[in-house]
């Protein structure tokens, strides 16, 4: 499955990052960094909230922008101006040829809470988001136990971040409620092998409580989408190819979230 080989790749990197720099010493640095931005709230504010993602590739789609270390940051500009409420960065640089540096520079362009997208499997990588200028952590119910789940949480909240917690099954959001998620999302993307059912999240609504911030992921491409999406009473999206590929994504925002 390609989430193992995800999973794999992502363990050795995290221990050639630990001999490169201690966990005791990113841990520190994070400890010493100011609060950012505040994720939960832009996405609670009233209408549809948009996570609008930064990515080059994935293992489904291949290279998605050929050209992205020269628009990155120009899509970025256009999120934000479009009304996206927090921006999804990519920085798995096996699989999603993702970076830290375009994190990195992207918190020095927007004033967006940014979320880390990686594949959360150790406590290394929450520290170092924090370091890098993230505001939230991506938590995967699929790759974490229970007890690994209620750790990194808490680890979020201690550092001032927060998490978006995402299953994909009725299951998995049973864990991520017990666990105290605050922010659950639903993925239509099956990460075993990336199909994509695109009714997934509408299925899962009602299985979240209105307390909850509630987030439907993947395959999400137009208005007509999202406008389906709000009427099911879900709070926010978080887009990803669709805007990539737009000509013009600030529009294509305004219409996303005015649908």
């Amino acid at each position: 499955m390609i989430l193992d080989e995800i999973a794999e790749y992502t363990k050795e990197r995290v221990r050639a990052l630990k001999a490169h720099k201690s966990l005791y010493a990113v841990r520190d640095e994070a400890e010493g960094r100011p609060q950012g931005k505040d994720f939960r709230a832009a996405l609670a504010a009233p209408g549809l909230s948009v996570i609008a993602e930064l990515k080059k590739a994935s293992p489904s789609k291949g290279v998605i922008a050929p050209d992205f270390t020269d628009i990155y940051l120009r899509k970025a500009a256009e999120y934000e101006a479009g009304g996206a409420a927090a921006i999804s960065c990519l920085t798995e640089p096996q699989f999603f040829q993702g970076s830290d540096a375009y994190l990195q520079a992207v918190r020095q362009r927007v004033e967006l809470p940014l979320l880390r997208k990686d594949f959360t499997l150790d406590e290394y990588q929450i520290y170092e988001a924090k370091c890098i200028g993230a505001d939230a952590v991506l938590l995967i119910c699929s790759l974490l136990s229970a007890a690994q789940l209620g750790e990194y949480l808490a680890q979020a909240q201690e550092l001032g971040l927060s998490a978006l917690v995402e299953a994909h099954t009725a299951g998995e959001v049973q864990q991520a409620l017990a666990a105290g998620a605050e922010i659950i999302g639903v993925n239509n993307r099956n990460l075993k092998d990336f199909s994509v059912n695109p009714v997934n999240s509408l299925r899962l609504r009602d299985a979240i409580p209105a307390s909850k911030i509630f987030v439907a992921e993947s395959g999400i491409k137009c208005a007509a989408d999202t406008q389906a999406l709000k009427q099911a009473g879900v709070q926010a999206v978080l887009v990803g190819e669709a805007l990539m590929r737009s000509a013009d994504a600030a529009a294509m925002l305004k219409e996303m979230r005015d649908a």
